[in-house]
């Protein structure tokens, strides 16, 4: 036989709704904490001129520049957009993960310097990128 307890028994039972809001604020805090961690920069349209750089080049690495008149040099040769096209291709023949690295004066037409890319594109490279400089330290 049982005897009863004169105390009324509950069952244990754990509340789900609160846990739930916690953890949606929780998450929100992380996003809200990794976004203000990352750092965002934007670059100036105005390209900049490469007088004074240094440049760190690396053998496996395609160079091109743009000076203000439209004249495409690889390496500091002035070279034609057919000889330029050739070196391209050569070099992609040997390494087909080429980089390709397009500096242009802060004066050069946007027509010039889309040409460069566009015939960059066609030769067939997929890694190609705009070399910036950042904008100078505000005092």
């Amino acid at each position: 036989m049982r005897i009863g307890s004169p105390i009324p028994h509950k069952k244990a039972r754990i509340e789900i709704i609160p846990l739930i809001d916690i953890m949606f604020f929780l998450l929100a805090s992380f996003m809200m904490v990794s976004l203000s961690m990352m750092k965002l920069q934007s670059i100036k349209v105005d390209l900049p001129t490469a007088t004074q750089a240094r440049k760190d080049i690396k053998p496996d690495i395609l160079s091109l520049s743009v000076d203000r008149l439209g004249d495409v040099y690889i390496d500091k040769e002035r070279k034609t957009l057919t000889d330029v096209f050739n070196t391209i291709t050569n070099r992609l023949q040997s390494n087909t993960n080429l980089p390709v690295y397009i500096s242009g004066d802060k004066d050069a037409t946007h027509g010039a310097v889309i040409a460069v890319l566009d015939m960059v594109r066609r030769a067939g490279v997929q890694k190609v990128a705009f070399a910036v400089s950042p904008p100078p330290e505000k005092k």
